[in-house]
């Protein structure tokens, strides 16, 4: 049996109007875990081998496709450019942050899950946080990745990101079409990785071509992203145990921004991940999953896989 073979064909949660594609893998464990990825990106980016250690350590583990990404509702015509350039686009908001929230809760409810640990990468990763604060009864366990303060909004928000590496990507050009849409995607990849721990190329483009067959790059989608505007709680009434997770080498996400989520959040831990930059290589995925775990374990109590 491969990885894939372990997932759940796909299904469609509904917040609304909006679709939203989701599958399961791991049905059977104790405790539910919600995967959130980042900004514009698939669920298929999240590594089947971390989805197996979440498994091995007792999760029930679901992943889906945040609005304008994957197979989940798109809010534009998609548009060929380069990876980042959609950051620019003037164009306003057609949702908002508590929708994108909202979404969340409405997977939940798909598959039955009162309540879920719930992990968001970078921008996932402060999804989760205003998931924990909109809709505290449905978080068990917050568990933030490589994510900024949901609370830090434009200009206060640029002093954690490192704008060397988005300068540089929003330069490049890609040739039309979908080697195009690989070759810009696996830049990205590579770019996110540590030299301690480089990209694993051939993983990285099975899981992009995996994400291209069901749904097309848009760039324009980054941008609708960033601008859904939160007017929700600050980041100090999150009231869920906490786990902050953070690659020391991180080459777009500065770890000042781990610091404040977890000076922020009362009682949370903060794990700084050696030798990992914006991304979670094989190296990691132990490390991750046992952290998790540890958020739901009874005091004085740990799970050895």
């Amino acid at each position: 049996m491969t990885d894939l073979d372990t997932w759940t064909p796909t299904t469609f949660a509904r917040n609304g109007e909006v679709e939203l594609a989701y599958d399961r893998f791991g049905q059977g464990g104790d405790v539910p875990l919600l995967l959130m990825m980042g900004l514009a990106i698939s669920r298929f980016w999240w590594p089947d081998g971390l989805c197996r250690a979440f498994a091995d350590q007792g999760f029930d583990v679901v992943r889906y496709d945040q609005r304008d990404a994957g197979e989940s509702t798109r809010f534009g015509t998609p548009r060929r450019r380069g990876p980042w350039s959609g950051l620019f686009a003037g164009e306003p908001a057609p949702y908002t942050a508590e929708d994108v929230v909202d979404d969340a809760a409405a997977v939940l409810d798909a598959v039955g899950m009162d309540r879920a640990v719930v992990l968001g990468h970078s921008l996932g990763g402060i999804a989760a946080q205003r998931l924990a604060l909109r809709h505290p009864g449905r978080v068990l366990a917050l568990v933030s990745c490589d994510a900024p303060p949901s609370d830090a909004e434009g200009y206060a928000a640029l002093r954690y990101v490192r704008p060397g590496l988005l300068a540089r990507m929003v330069t490049r050009r890609f040739p039309p079409g979908r080697e195009g849409d690989v070759a810009a995607s696996l830049a990205v990849a590579k770019s996110m990785a540590s030299p301690a721990n480089p990209c694993d190329e051939t993983a990285a483009r099975d899981r992009i071509e995996r994400g291209l067959e069901r749904g097309p790059r848009d760039t324009r989608a980054l941008g609708r992203q960033l601008r859904a505007r939160w007017r929700g709680p600050a980041l100090r009434d999150v009231a869920v145990p906490t786990l902050v997770l953070h690659g020391e080498d991180d080459p777009l996400i500065r770890t000042s921004a781990a610091r404040a989520v977890a000076r922020a959040v009362p009682g949370a831990k903060l794990v700084l991940l050696d030798g990992i930059g914006h991304d979670l290589p094989p190296a990691c995925w132990t490390t991750v999953a046992q952290e998790t775990r540890r958020l739901v374990e009874p005091r004085g109590q740990s799970r050895v896989a």
